[in-house]
């Protein structure tokens, strides 16, 4: 789980993001699974976004796997009015941008690239926090053997747990 101060430093960068690229249009942070992590995505649906860019990332990552190409890094996608750019962001997320046709491409990549990875330390130092907080707070559950035993009827089965 991600700390609500985690949360608003991934939407500080999105916003200051948007500031330095005025072209854009919208900057979104998911998660590999297609969850949306924060957004400033304004008349763009982020959780529909989010799932196309996880879909999208899904497709990447296989023809970068087929092509031998290495890790997934980046995707670009362009329309006729604008371009769609998805970037890596640590170990568990995404970064997708929405810009207009006119944007520097180049200028594009380069901050998307820095705050992908801006993104990923801050969402990759709130999941370790969060494992190290979990693995600290919850003991480990008692192992214990129950046996199968008949009743009304019923057979019940337990396991280790």
């Amino acid at each position: 789980m991600v700390s609500e101060e985690d949360l608003q430093a991934v939407v500080d960068e999105l916003h200051r993001l948007r500031s330095r690229v005025p072209q854009l249009t919208g900057a979104l942070a998911a998660g590999v699974d297609g969850l949306v992590v924060a957004h400033d995505t304004p008349g763009v649906d982020p959780e529909g976004l989010s799932a196309l860019t996880a879909a999208a990332l899904g497709v990447a990552v296989r023809v970068s796997d087929a092509t031998a190409s290495g890790g997934f890094r980046e995707l670009l996608v362009r329309g006729e009015r604008g371009y769609v750019a998805t970037y890596a962001a640590g170990r568990t997320a995404v970064l997708t941008l929405l810009a207009q046709d006119r944007v520097n491409v180049g200028r594009l990549h380069l901050e998307g690239r820095r705050s992908g990875a801006r993104i990923g330390e801050l969402l990759d130092a709130a999941e370790t926090a969060a494992r190290a907080a979990r693995r600290t707070t919850t003991p480990a559950p008692a192992r214990t053997r129950t046996t199968r035993t008949q009743r009304a009827g019923t057979t019940r089965t337990a396991t280790d747990s």
